[in-house]
Formats: C-alpha cells, structure tokens, sequence
C-alpha cells in the first residue's frame, strides 16, 4: 500500500482516496457490474465503491411492484451505518433504515416533508433479527422479531401518488446526496444480511464488487478482524491527547495473542524512515517484540490484554501482570509528538520501502482497542483497508 508517512494534508488526502479506489477529484475508476443474489447471504462491510456508495443495487418498474413490503435477517455488532435505503423518482422521493447507538432509526424524504424517528430494540447484539419494512397508506412501519418497532405518518398536500417510473433498492449505502439527509451519521455498517425478500421481486442485483463476496461466518464475537492483508491509520491529532505529562498516552489492545500473527500497532513520526514504535507478536516461537527505533525488547509469553504507556522519553508494556520500562536516550517526547500529529496503526505498518518488505499484516482478532480509556472505531480510521472488518471477528463458539 502506499505511504501515510507524509502528515501534509492534501497529500495524504490525495493517498487516501487512491487507496479507497477514487481519483483526486473524488470520481470513482469503475468496475464492471455484476449480478448478485439478494437473498443473501450478505456482508455489508465488504463495502469498495466509497464510503456513501451501496455496496449492492437494483431497480424495478413500479407497474410490477405489487407489495411494498421487504423482509429480512440482519445481524451486527456495529452500533452505526446504513442497512437498507430505497426511493423513487431518482431519488426525489426516498427512504434509509440505519442504526446509531445500535438503535433502529428512520429518514424519510418525500416532497416537501424531511421527518427522522429512532426507537425499537438494539440491534447491535450479534443475533439474527428479522426485520420487516413496509409502506401502509400514509404510514412507514418497522417492525423487528415481529413486533413494531417504529411507525411514521406522512401527509402532504404535495404528496402524490407515484404510479409510473422506477423503484430503486439498495444495500449498505445510499443514493441521494448525503445533503439530503435529515441528519448526518457514520455510513459504514459491518453487518450480515440474509433471507432477504425485496417487495417480493425476482430481480438479480448489481454489484461492483472484485472478487468473490464475502462469507458471513456462522458465529462472531465483538472486535476488529485483521485478515492479514491491511492496516486501520488514525491521525494522533483526532484521537484522545494526555491530561498531564506524567500519565502520557496510554493504548490498550484486549485479544487473545495466541491467535494473533503479525504486527499488531505502530507509531510513526513524520519525517522519520524508520516506525518509532512497533508491536509485533510471534507465535512460532511464542514471542511479544517491542521495538523502539532500532532497538528491540522480547518476552515469550502470551496475553489477553497489552497495554503501552508513552512517557516524555519512556515506555512502558504491561503484558496481563507483568511489567516492563524502557528508557533509551533517543525516544523522543511522546506527548508532544502526539499533540503535533503522528500516525498510529492498528494491524501493520504503513509505508512501502524496502526496509519495510518483512513486516507482516496481523492476522487475528483485537477484541477491542483503547486509547486513553477510550475506545477506538476503526470506522472513524484515517484510512482503513478493505479487508478488515471494524466490529466483528470470526469465533470458533
């Protein structure tokens, strides 16, 4: 992948929108589409096109619609992005199902009416749910596992029926301008979606997707998967800071590293060749590798929680109960290089120098990631790689 050394904002906007599959204007290079089943199964986070861009669509005349009523398994631990949006009339008159807070909410627009409601039961618990929407004369109802979970009345003089023209459906984005919304949220939905039936049509769905889709794996548990192909990057800026300088910036990394390959974070400084900080876990022989610069610190031992502690001109590793200082003459001033802006990565190590050909992507599970007590969403990256998931992890239970 390329570069996120660079701090400099139009470059590393520049990269990032290479990375994601977009040119610098923002315009998308096109794939060749696709049909894809939709009646699942379906996993929303494959998601290629960009973050607002569906990952699948399809379309049908409204002569042949015959019920407006769509139904659906769903199951995430993702507390928010899109799940379902459809319209009419390209998009004049049109509707999105997301969840924020794990909550089931609402947008509609239609005519000269903008209406958001939010309510149900969370749905970010990691069980399937059936969920039903259908249109009732002048109501919208959502119900989930049966029973209504939101109704919403819309009346207007300038509403009218829409007999002719097209109905659009789409999966984990949406396709109006986000301008258009009632209020803003985090697109980004690591979900699964199954045994779907879509107004009751037949019609194949069309996708960008490279590559085959990806499996919805029979059980999950809550954290962020690393296949072993990419990185999530977080500029230190948009993370939190230090309150004092005697506590410095702590990371917390929760997971079982005997299942863990790889790198697990790094810590660039601008302007430097080489990472300032790097974690990396080894488990043929069983190994932890804290490297500060060019000098290394070994521990064979696994754990279930990691946690770096970056002084003025020190770190500190707390492996589960044991715990280990180190202090070298060039680390600099963590605090304040954070303040000023570094890059953190979860997963590997960002650049493409030589020097860099060894090290290896993590493959395996962080339950969850904290810095200073707070946990991080990969969905909120500076750049996070297709292939990993924010949410949810393969589990062997």
């Amino acid at each position: 992948m390329g570069s996120l050394k660079t701090l400099s904002g139009g470059l590393l906007l520049g990269l990032c929108l290479t990375l994601l599959g977009w040119g610098a204007e923002g315009q998308w290079d096109g794939h060749p589409k696709k049909e894809i089943s939709g009646s699942g199964p379906i996993n929303l986070g494959q998601q290629q096109r960009g973050t607002w861009w569906p990952l699948m669509q399809t379309r049908e005349n409204l002569t042949e619609v015959k019920s407006i009523k769509s139904m659906f398994q769903f199951r995430t631990f993702d507390p928010e992005g899109v799940v379902f949006y459809g319209d009419t009339r390209e998009g004049e008159d049109w509707f999105v199902l997301i969840l924020r807070n794990g909550l089931p909410e609402m947008q509609i627009g239609k005519a000269d009416i903008l209406v958001s409601v939010q309510g149900g039961p969370k749905l970010n618990d990691g069980k399937w749910h059936l969920v039903e929407i259908s249109s009732q004369g002048d109501f919208v109802v959502l119900e989930v596992d049966g029973q209504k979970a939101l109704v919403v009345g819309l009346k207007s003089k300038e509403t009218m029926e829409v007999l002719t023209g097209q109905i659009r459906l789409a999966l984990g984005g949406i396709l109006v301008s986000v301008d258009k919304l009632f209020l803003p949220f985090q697109p980004e939905m690591d979900g699964c979606i199954q045994k779907g039936n879509w107004l009751n049509l037949s019609t194949p769905w069309e996708t960008e997707l490279i590559g085959e889709p990806w499996p919805c794996y029979q059980n999950i548990q809550p954290g962020s998967y690393f296949p072993g192909a990419g990185l999530a990057a977080f500029n230190t800026t948009d993370l939190p800071g230090h309150q004092t300088e005697e506590g410095g910036i702590t990371i917390d990394i929760h997971g079982d590293s005997t299942k863990m390959e790889g790198t697990v974070l790094s810590l660039n400084t601008p302007g430097q060749e080489l990472p300032t900080v790097t974690v990396k876990i080894n488990n043929n022989p069983k190994k932890v590798i804290l490297t500060i610069l060019k000098s290394d610190a070994i521990t064979e031992q696994s754990f279930s929680r990691l946690s770096l502690t970056l002084l003025k001109n020190q770190v500190n590793m707390d492996i589960d109960d044991t715990h280990l200082t180190f202090e070298i003459d060039s680390i600099p001033d963590f605090p304040r290089s954070w303040k000023e802006g570094m890059i953190l990565a979860f997963g590997g190590l960002p650049g493409d120098g030589v020097s860099y050909s060894s090290i290896q992507y993590l493959k395996g599970c962080l339950e969850k990631i904290q810095v200073q007590g707070q946990d991080v969403d990969l969905d909120r990256a500076l750049y996070k790689d297709l292939s990993v998931s924010s949410h949810s992890c393969p589990s062997e239970v």
